[in-house]
């Protein structure tokens, strides 16, 4: 029965979205339907091939999805990195924004396409092959929902396709890190719900009486998200046909609302959910426990509490009213100590394991993104403050900041999570090569600090600049001025962008060494441990 439901359901979508085709208003809704109609096509087929099949009771942890996710986490990483790295040299050489692809392929299009992959594609596909990971393990049951676990991980990597697609050919709200159109908004929304459902369920099964403090992170990731996700984009469409939406708020409103959702989607899309992955797999990868899992709970409750009120900092010297900047910036200062608390408390989870940092290049770059962690956070608050906001807002030290946090801290803890995902996952007795990891440490460690200390040099130039003035009052430099200035930063920021890209290539080659060559391991770990249902 389920069967023909489910071929009843596909049908419909293809036929409804061939319909969509054929009446839409512009490229980018159009290019999209036909992709939709392709994929309920394809879906038709294989469950047409699937029907009176036997079906296969699964017993023990749902790692299928975690397979997958950790392939594909490694491949929209690369993907991320390489457009960025070649928006960054856009930016240094314009005649690399050509001509013939004006309007698809030059930094207006790609710069979106560039956090989006990086932040959604890369940093959320890492965040749900972590998410079912780590709550199957830690709650000793398999993934709640059957194959909804298989629905939440397809469905977002269909949103990461028609939201890239979609910035290429015009399709855009226009506001940062949420830039996709209505429909692909209702359907994130769908598969957010599921994703919700699977880890929920999964907790409530479990045969652990304790929930493990990075399921709290996790969950506090996808609940926020959530929140956040539905109330910033509110909009109405202008036709069903179209891609185009006229957002619900508007002026000051707006960026208020934008600003809520844009800083606490760092907070807990790029903080939270990725301290849940540093608080299982720092451990894991050390042998060693939690230093003070006291700490780890305030560290949670404090930073869940601050977060959701600092966003009101980016909009200082703007319309919005005083009081609220100003409520921003104090509740991103106070943050300060909750992050440093879950710094040290990462760091110091390596106690009497230090002698690891010699030996095993995997903790080596964790710790790496835990002091990045730490970095970020207090540059931050610092940047927050009015009176250096002055400065550096609107100005390149922002964007290194961004980097510094989004490379060092997220990229790297991604990193090491693939390199102790990858041999248990496939059942090997450890990586192809610690050395390609070696190598992938320091060129993504070095990449980064040039990336990031470019961006300092030329932000606070940028700045000084701009408000200098003669004798007279007059402005002394010209934007175009600035720009000149410049230009030797944005050289070095490619480099370290070519860098960083080169670590995640050798990190691709040596998984897919490790899948292919390393030797089986003999006695099966945690990976392969199946709980009793």
């Amino acid at each position: 029965m389920w069967d023909y439901l489910k071929l009843v359901v596909y049908g419909l979508v293809a036929l409804l979205a061939a319909i969509a085709a054929s009446y839409a208003r512009d490229v980018a809704y159009q290019v999209h339907a036909i992709l939709v109609t392709l994929i309920a096509v394809g879906l038709f087929v294989y469950s047409l091939k699937k029907v009176g099949e036997p079906k296969v009771v699964e017993t023990g942890y749902m790692d299928g999805p975690v397979r997958v996710g950790a392939a594909l986490t490694a491949f929209w990483g690369v993907v991320g990195f390489l457009v960025g790295t070649f928006i960054a040299f856009q930016l240094a050489f314009p005649s690399l924004n050509f001509s013939w692809a004006e309007g698809y392929l030059n930094f207006g299009r790609l710069r979106p396409l560039h956090t989006s992959a990086v932040i959604f594609a890369f940093g959320g596909t890492a965040l749900i092959t972590a998410s079912f990971y780590i709550v199957q393990r830690t709650s000793g049951a398999r993934l709640w929902g059957g194959n909804l676990g298989w629905f939440v991980f397809w469905g977002y990597q269909i949103v990461i396709l028609l939201a890239a697609t979609g910035y290429l050919l015009g399709a855009t709200h226009g506001k940062e890190y949420a830039e996709p159109e209505w429909y692909v908004d209702l359907w994130l929304t769908v598969v957010w719900v599921a994703f919700l459902l699977v880890f929920l369920g999964t907790l409530m099964k479990r045969k652990e009486p304790h929930i493990y403090v990075a399921n709290w992170f996790l969950l506090s990731f996808i609940v926020t998200v959530a929140m956040l996700h539905v109330v910033n984009n509110l909009s109405v469409p202008v036709s069903i046909f179209g891609s185009k939406s006229v957002q619900l708020f508007a002026g000051v409103q707006d960026a208020m609302t934008q600003w809520w959702y844009g800083h606490n989607a760092v907070g807990f899309f790029l903080t939270a959910g990725f301290l849940g992955m540093m608080y299982y797999f720092v451990p894991k990868q050390a042998e060693r426990p939690v230093f003070s899992y006291k700490l780890s709970i305030i560290h949670f409750w404090a930073l869940i509490f601050l977060y959701i009120w600092a966003g009101p900092h980016h909009l200082h010297y703007t319309a919005l009213p005083d009081w609220a900047s100003t409520l921003g910036m104090v509740f991103s200062v106070i943050l300060w100590m909750p992050s440093w608390g879950g710094m040290i408390n990462g760091l110091m989870t390596l106690s009497g394991a230090w002698d690891k940092l010699r030996t095993d290049p995997v903790i080596r770059m964790m710790v790496v993104s835990i002091g990045f962690y730490g970095m970020s956070t207090f540059e931050g608050p610092m940047m927050s403050i009015r009176a250096v906001n002055s400065l550096s807002h609107y100005t390149d030290w922002t964007i290194g900041h961004v980097h510094s946090g989004a490379l060092g801290w997220n990229g790297m803890i991604t990193f090491g999570m693939l390199y102790f995902l990858v041999p248990r996952l496939w059942g090997r007795a450890g990586l192809y090569s610690n050395k390609l990891v070696s190598w992938h440490f320091w060129l993504a460690t070095i990449g980064i600090v040039l990336y990031a200390a470019s961006m300092w040099v030329t932000g606070i130039l940028e700045g000084l600049m701009w408000r200098e003035v003669d004798a007279q009052g007059f402005l002394v430099n010209s934007f175009a001025d600035t720009v000149a200035a410049k230009f030797p930063m944005y050289v070095v920021r490619g480099l370290g962008g070519v860098m960083f890209l080169s670590g995640a290539l050798i990190m691709c080659y040596n998984l897919w060494m490790t899948v292919k060559r390393a030797p089986a391991a003999e006695a099966a770990g945690d990976a392969q441990a199946a709980p009793a249902e």
